[in-house]
């Protein structure tokens, strides 16, 4: 087994002859002892099945974008020192609510005022945020264009990485760059792959089918209550939906009939997990070739940039994320079931002993190349310089951008 040292990081995001991948194989398994799970549904389908040629069914228990939605909130930091951050930690203030407990708030509610022209204005406004790591597509998301101090910002970033230059992304949102993003929404287009990508999967699975029965308090009400609720109704199905009818589930709403050859079409059954014979596994590969595809405005910068992402998709790819993924599907990680390997461009992969404290150490090293750049002018400006802390890195969303968005043609829609 390769010992990983700072050299052979270093080694494996600089250099052009280097491997092409890095690999985990790790094993999962089932907190509950029947091993049954419940995967993820999707419309139209149900769940993820494919069976191979030799019968063996393989079902999708977490798919890669949905992975990448749980590792990138890894990146979030309660801390006020940025020394302590690997990533800038940028918040978007969506809207602000009412506090509710303010003297203005309580006149609103005790003189039952509801339109806003009419209410006094609240003393203590509540904002309701989102950090950048939240949003599902990143510094591509809809939220970004429509918070225009932090598209100033964006949109020249996208521009320069379209010109081949990946500093100016790295230093806003270093994780649109490990984590895959799309420009389709802005001007450029611009389309970056994952450099970290995972997926979890459990073979030889056989699926299972619920039933469950709703009662209600139907056969406690009289004939005349009872009457009386259907002359009120418009249909039996609303009474179901009401609470006010008894309700079986035993059929899910599909394409396909519920009965076939006078029984119950098991493609239209309600869903009820499915039982894993074999293994459950999460791969999770590093991509070399693409991290090494990155460039800056000079050689220097475009060691910096490949060094610190290359820390993060670590950092990212050993991380313990939490394993309740749905209900249903309650995970646990297998002793000793960590395989890290080498992937290079001919020959067998090799193990290597990488771990969470030394991609950590790696990535926190090289962060510090980018922490000044953190913070735009227009932040700097602001600080007092009284206690040695920039401000917050805070944004707003606008909906008048939101709706200007709304107008304009998305990269996808010319596409097609």
């Amino acid at each position: 087994m390769t010992h990983v040292t700072d050299q052979l990081l270093d080694d494996w995001a600089t250099k052009s002859d280097g491997p092409v991948a890095l690999r985990l194989r790790q094993q999962l398994l089932p907190v509950e002892e029947s091993g049954i799970i419940f995967p993820p549904t999707y419309a139209d389908i149900g769940y993820n099945i494919d069976t191979l040629s030799d019968g063996t069914r393989v079902v999708t228990i977490d798919s890669v974008g949905s992975q990448a939605n749980r590792l990138e909130p890894f990146f979030k930091s309660d801390s006020k020192r940025p020394s302590d951050w690997l990533v800038p930690q940028i918040e978007i203030v969506i809207r602000e609510d009412d506090c509710g407990e303010c003297e203005a708030c309580k006149r609103n509610a005790e003189s039952g005022e509801t339109r806003k022209d009419q209410k006094a204005a609240c003393q203590q406004q509540r904002p309701v945020t989102r950090s950048l790591l939240d949003l599902a597509h990143r510094a591509a998301d809809a939220v970004v264009q429509s918070s225009p101090d932090l598209l100033k910002l964006v949109a020249p970033a996208f521009t320069k990485l379209k010109q081949g230059d990946a500093g100016p992304l790295c230093a806003i949102a270093p994780t649109s760059l490990v984590f895959g993003v799309w420009d389709s929404r802005g001007g450029t287009g611009e389309k970056r792959p994952r450099l970290v990508r995972s997926i979890i999967r459990a073979w030889d699975v056989e699926p299972l089918h619920a039933a469950a029965q709703f009662n209600s308090v139907w056969k406690l009400l009289d004939e005349q209550q009872q009457e009386e609720l259907n002359k009120k109704a418009k249909s039996r199905k609303e009474l179901s939906v009401r609470g006010l009818a008894d309700a079986p589930a035993t059929f899910r709403k599909a394409k396909s009939p519920q009965h076939r050859d006078d029984s119950p079409n098991p493609d239209a059954r309600v869903l009820g997990g499915v039982l894993v014979n074999g293994r459950i596994e999460r791969d999770v590969t590093v991509n070399l070739v693409a991290l090494r595809g990155l460039r800056g405005a000079d050689d220097e910068e475009t060691t910096a940039i490949r060094k610190y992402l290359l820390g993060l998709a670590l950092v990212a790819a050993t991380a313990d994320v939490e394993l309740f993924l749905r209900e249903g599907c309650l995970l646990r990680y297998a002793e000793n079931g960590d395989q890290w390997f080498e992937v290079p461009r001919r020959g067998e992969p090799m193990r290597v002993d990488l771990t969470a404290d030394t991609a950590q150490t790696y990535a926190n090293a090289a962060a510090e190349h980018f922490r000044s750049e953190w913070w735009p002018k227009t932040f700097q400006d602001k600080w007092d310089g009284g206690d040695g802390q920039l401000p917050e890195l805070v944004y707003r969303f606008d909906l008048k951008e939101a709706k200007n968005l709304l107008a304009k043609k998305s990269a996808e829609e010319e596409a097609a």
